[in-house]
């Protein structure tokens, strides 16, 4: 009699043991989607509706349910982010769901390490959403996936049956870039001129902190002078509506430039429908390296233009 209750308490509902390493009906899955330098990743098993009537029958209306099978489905976030527009801070929760014909609950429980929602406890919550239920392409095993994916943001979606559950996740990743520049120009990155010249071109691009960034292209230029951080320092100075001094440094930089690195700025200067200034590179290019192949394939595009 003991030895068949123990074998009963090793099982599942269905059957498998938990003894061995074998194949499970719902099997586990994880989907990672990075969104800036932040990293959501959710770790969970795929039951099977295999032609079941799932919601309101299978998974009760109105109550907790594991949204997933097996083992707590997980959520991770590596940074702090925003759910719905809640705060939510970085680390790993138990995803819980309360399903509903017209509004669902999505949970984060601080307790990630259950089986299922049978011993959830909602002191243990660290943020309830309510969202909509939107209907969906039948699936017959659940998922999970990352939809409208942008720069700082991105819609975690479970779907299983005809319901598709979208919960979205904000990131501030402009914020969070900044902090994390700084502590890496904390330590060996500080002593070469290529961590500022990342540093001060992730601000440029993002049009942020442009007082940073050319204290950061300076940090650069002072520990190597080149043609990267000379033209990126014109470009700064040009954002910030200094023109003349940002011609100077422009100047300066191309001329400091290679053949090559001559060529790729007249072709970016095309792709900038600045057509004029790239053929005169193109020109000043041949003439200064004058057995260069970049040289030639220069005069080749300055001959196309004219026909």
């Amino acid at each position: 009699v003991m030895l068949s209750a123990s074998f009963v308490s090793a099982q599942t509902a269905t059957g498998e043991t938990l003894m061995l390493d074998l194949p499970r009906a719902s099997q586990h899955a994880t989907v990672m989607q990075r969104i800036g330098i932040t990293d959501i990743t959710v770790n969970y098993h795929r039951p099977l509706a295999n032609g079941r009537q799932i919601w309101g029958k299978v998974v009760p209306y109105g109550q907790v349910w594991r949204a997933g099978a097996n083992e707590n489905t997980t959520i991770t976030f590596t940074d702090p982010v925003t759910i719905e527009g809640q705060p939510l801070d970085k680390g790993t929760y138990g995803l819980h769901m309360i399903p509903g014909e017209n509004q669902w609950t999505v949970i984060f429980s601080k307790n990630s390490k259950e089986w299922g929602s049978f011993s959830y406890k909602q002191e243990d919550d660290a943020l309830r959403v309510n969202v909509k239920p939107q209907p969906a392409e039948a699936s017959n095993a659940l998922a999970y996936d990352f939809d409208d994916v942008k720069p700082d943001s991105a819609v975690v979606t479970m779907r299983w049956d005809k319901v598709a559950v979208p919960f979205k996740v904000d990131v501030k990743v402009n914020d969070l870039v900044t902090a994390s520049i700084h502590r890496q120009l904390h330590g060996l990155n500080q002593y070469y001129w290529e961590g500022w010249d990342d540093a001060a071109g992730y601000f440029l691009a993002n049009k942020i902190n442009l007082d940073e960034a050319l204290k950061d292209e300076d940090q650069s230029i002072q520990s190597e002078e080149r043609y990267d951080n000379l033209l990126n320092k014109s470009k700064i100075l040009e954002a910030m509506g200094r023109k003349q001094d940002a011609e100077m440094f422009r100047a300066k930089a191309l001329d400091k430039a290679s053949d090559i690195q001559l060529y790729f700025y007249a072709r970016q200067l095309q792709g900038d429908k600045k057509q004029d200034e790239a053929l005169a590179i193109f020109r000043s290019t041949a003439k200064k390296f004058p057995n260069s192949w970049t040289s030639h394939m220069g005069m080749a595009r300055v001959y196309s233009a004219q026909g």
